[in-house]
């Protein structure tokens, strides 16, 4: 599967491994982890059960971001009410989207630190809300159960087909082009002083959600660049 599971801030190791564990019962083997606080450690090695297989090949990073260079759509795993909507799905929702997705490229679910969870700036790198519904009255999923439950998805609507995925012209771009872009775009805007950076509000993190929805293609993200950089030469000549 072109499925990865990107984990967070992790703090405790042994959710590693129990996370690993989870990946290995459904199929799936590609992890990443960023800045976990404990890895390897001997207690990820034990609650993986005989998964250590996905612990020796899970790639340690420094930035969400470059766990995600690769990545063509990501979903965030988020039970936190948020100021700027994002669009939002359930596990079974959620699992067969990516698969569909992950026709086209390297898809990814992300899950935050245990006791925090994701925060906006990691959510402004996501396409999608991952909430898993609880009961109100006890809403405390363990990091690893949230990680069962989204492979228990992605393991049956991988068993459905899902249809030839979606068609384009160009494939979609990746994690890596799409934030080049939105650095390209915060510097043409600061300098046309059309974003202040002292008062930076929302003004950012609602242009991601914009072109998050837009979803645009590797040739759409060159026609945005190529924009951007005639409105750099003008300025220079100026």
């Amino acid at each position: 599967m072109t499925i990865r599971i990107v984990l967070v801030g992790t703090t405790h190791p042994g959710n590693i491994g129990a996370a690993a564990r989870a990946m290995k019962n459904m199929g799936l083997s590609d992890l990443a982890l960023v800045n976990p606080r404990h890895f390897p450690h001997d207690d990820a090695t034990a609650r993986a059960s005989g998964a250590t297989d996905v612990l020796e090949g899970a790639k340690v990073v420094s930035s969400l971001s470059e766990a995600l260079t690769d990545c063509v759509y990501v979903a965030g795993a988020s039970a936190r009410s948020r100021s700027i909507n994002w669009p939002s799905m359930g596990p079974r929702d959620c699992a067969e989207r990516m698969i569909l997705e992950g026709k086209q490229g390297k898809v990814a679910a992300v899950f935050g630190p245990e006791k925090s969870g994701l925060n906006n700036d990691d959510l402004d790198l996501c396409h999608t809300l991952l909430t898993i519904p609880t009961d109100p009255g006890f809403s405390s999923l363990n990091l690893a159960m949230a990680v069962q439950v989204l492979t228990y998805e992605l393991r049956v609507a991988g068993m459905v087909d899902a249809g030839p995925g979606f068609e384009s012209e160009s494939p979609p771009a990746t994690g890596e082009e799409m934030e080049n872009f939105h650095v390209h775009l915060e510097r043409v805007l600061t300098d046309i002083e059309f974003f202040d950076p002292d008062n930076p509000r929302h003004l950012l993190r609602r242009l991601r959600r914009l072109f998050i929805r837009a979803r645009p293609d590797k040739n759409e993200v060159n026609i945005l660049r190529g924009i951007l950089t005639a409105v750099d030469r003008i300025r220079e000549t100026k």
